[in-house]
């Protein structure tokens, strides 16, 4: 069979679904929308059924892309993924609201199995229910009580799917039909009608002391505060970027020295030659990149996860709300822009949250404009490069200012260009959050381990194939080229090395500059030089941003290799004197106060990292959405860069 699951939000639907399938489960996405599509193979006896965990809604009357797909699916019989069964899970604690959804996937005539979960919570809640009053409103219904959190009631359910029965022709409502997706007043009659008839029957089946747990309220009292709300936001936010920063780097350190002694025992090990380089010079450090991203990523959705299944998120999803409107954003884009500081991967990635398809799209299009982790590189040399490490106000160290003014820069720019996006992206949805609090409850650590697992796999198996394509094809722009010109630059180098008497190292490192200089690379740096030079760069320069698009910190490895400086525990320093004693023609440096802060201007707003481009690709199903980021991105820092160098020079 092919069972379709449904609920409401926050309905514990993601346990059942869980409990059932395991890690027998992938994700994919609804043909012709950006809607994640979760499918599992749960066993009953020897047969296997497909179980496709739908977004939850409502009602079966769309609001929403996600809540579309459901009305689509089950709506028509030629949909691919109509199914033969339906699950519906009910939280308990809420029937009268959740009761809409079931009758009127009922009155379809699906082979139903309700699933009354949560059944805890209900007690915690003084809230009785009678599922015999239950099965009397749905007479040809399977009803299965459960509490997934803990795995109970799952052999029940799986007997319940075994033995489901055919329909009669029993309805809720009579004479219920479904009401085409634009039919508004068929609908509004029609839920209207589903909710008297409940009313009616629910002292019935309910029997309730108090709606609300009393420690909910006294928490919220707190976290949902006009001001203490956003000050514990605050602190929450600050422990868990410091987790991630800290804890994550251990293994980063880890998984890049593994790495580069991977490359390093590579390049020993095989015979030279084109094979070796281009494992150890390009594979390694392809798969590499994309490998080091895992500890933040893991981290990070641990934390999110963590949030989500206590109840608080929603929380802050609340009191954010009023303060991102304005911007084209809701109270879910918050999380994914604070993810971007660390790095705009698990930021876009986190962004599947958000609802709302045009706010979602806003948020993905913006995250990388907040500085992440792999700016940091680029603006320690250039800010030690050009800014002096002098004091103003007579306590504030002004290249710290600097630090902070690009950081704060990148964040103003994501929300200016949020409002221009709100204006620009069109959508038939009207923006809206609906939002239910959900009760506080301790995480379900299966539920967590499994969320981080997901993020990881799709980030490793989608955006990783990607990566390493790219970085396979820079190892071949930069090793290759006109193989006459190659020969000449580096016999030349070589000679003028020996002239000069350097040491062997020193002119192996001036040959290989040399033949960078002369590679496709190169040429291609010398190509854009004329486009460039208006911000005031090189042809050095350009190459290092070429081959920076691979991610943002390949800058300062790039313009090591240009200017042949040896891999010491002094080529930071070497570097900077290198690039301070780096002359124009005329005589002037090339890394002056104008071009440096150009520089970090540039990225500040250039989409230099294909491993960001990559997630965008396979979060929004489309390559449209991140050649657009990156058409915008980029016309952005060559504007900043170049009104910043005709200020400063």
């Amino acid at each position: 069979m092919k069972i379709a699951l449904l609920g409401n939000p926050n309905t514990g639907k993601s346990s059942v679904f869980n409990m059932l399938t395991g890690l027998r489960q992938h994700v994919g996405n609804f043909p012709g929308v950006t809607v994640d599509k979760k499918v599992g193979i749960l066993s009953i006896g020897e047969e296997s059924h497909e179980l496709i965990d739908f977004p939850g809604t409502y009602s079966i009357y769309p609001r929403s892309k996600d809540e579309e797909v459901v009305y689509k699916s089950i709506s028509n019989k030629e949909n691919q993924n109509y199914p033969d069964a339906v699950v519906v899970v009910i939280d308990v604690s809420n029937l009268e609201r959740n009761l809409l959804l079931f009758s009127q996937v009922y009155d379809l005539q699906f082979p139903t199995v309700m699933v009354l979960n949560m059944t805890d919570l209900a007690k915690r809640k003084n809230i009785s229910y009678s599922a015999e009053e239950l099965q009397k409103l749905f007479p040809e219904a399977r009803i299965v009580e459960s509490n997934a959190r803990v795995k109970m009631g799952k052999q029940h359910l799986l007997a319940a799917l075994n033995d489901i029965p055919k329909r009669n022709g029993s309805t809720f409502l009579p004479a219920a039909k479904i009401a085409e997706i634009d039919d508004l007043e068929t609908q509004q009659i029609e839920t209207k009608k589903r909710f008297e008839k409940i009313k009616e029957a629910k002292p019935n089946f309910e029997q309730t002391m108090e709606r609300v747990a009393p420690k909910t309220r006294q928490i919220d009292k707190i976290l949902v505060h006009p001001f203490f709300g956003y000050v514990f936001f605050a602190v929450v936010l600050m422990i868990v970027f410091q987790f991630v920063y800290v804890f994550a780097s251990i293994p980063m350190d880890l998984i890049d020295g593994t790495f580069s002694y991977l490359s390093t025992w590579m390049s020993g090990a095989l015979p030279q030659g084109y094979l070796s380089d281009l494992i150890t010079q390009g594979i390694i450090p392809g798969i590499g990149g994309v490998v080091i991203f895992i500890p933040q990523i893991a981290l990070l959705f641990l934390f999110i996860s963590i949030l989500e299944e206590t109840g608080y998120l929603s929380r802050v999803v609340f009191i954010m709300d009023r303060l991102m409107r304005p911007f084209g954003l809701n109270g879910k884009s918050v999380v994914p822009l604070m993810s971007s500081v660390a790095c705009a991967i698990p930021g876009v990635m986190s962004a599947r949250t958000i609802a709302d398809w045009k706010e979602r799209m806003i948020t993905i299009m913006v995250a990388p404009l907040m500085s992440c982790s792999a700016r940091i590189p680029v603006y320690t040399l250039l800010i030690a490069l050009v800014i002096p490490n002098e004091t103003v106000f007579g306590f504030m160290n002004l290249q710290g200012l600097v630090l902070f003014g690009l950081y704060a820069l990148g964040t103003i720019s994501a929300l200016a260009i949020a409002i221009i996006l709100k204006f620009i992206i069109k959508t038939k949805e009207q923006g809206f959050l609906m939002l239910e609090m959900p009760s506080y409850k301790f995480p379900k650590w299966q539920n967590v381990g499994l969320t981080v697992w997901e993020k990881v796999k799709v980030f490793v198996w989608d955006a990783g194939k990607i990566i390493l394509a790219i970085s396979i094809l820079l190892w071949g722009l930069a090793t290759f080229g006109p193989s006459e010109k190659m020969e000449e630059a580096s016999v030349l180098a070589r000679e003028n090395g020996l002239e000069l008497g350097l040491s062997d190292d020193e002119i192996n490192q001036n040959v290989a500059a040399a033949k960078l200089e002369n590679s496709y690379i190169g040429i291609l740096g010398k190509g854009i030089e004329p486009v460039i030079e208006p911000l005031g760069y090189d042809w050095k320069i350009g190459i290092s941003l070429i081959t920076s698009f691979a991610a943002r910190e390949v800058f300062v490895g790039s313009m090591a290799t240009i200017y042949a400086v040896g891999d010491d525990s002094e080529t930071s320093r070497s570097l900077m004197d290198k690039m301070r004693n780096e002359k124009r023609q005329d005589g002037t440096p090339v890394y002056s106060l104008a071009t440096g802060v150009s520089l970090m201007i540039f990225y500040v707003f250039a989409m230099q990292c294909m491993a960001t481009l990559a997630v965008v690709k396979r979060e929004t199903k489309s390559w449209k959405w991140p050649l657009i980021q990156m058409g915008y991105m980029g016309i952005l820092a060559y504007l900043g860069a170049f009104v910043t160098y005709l200020i400063l020079v």
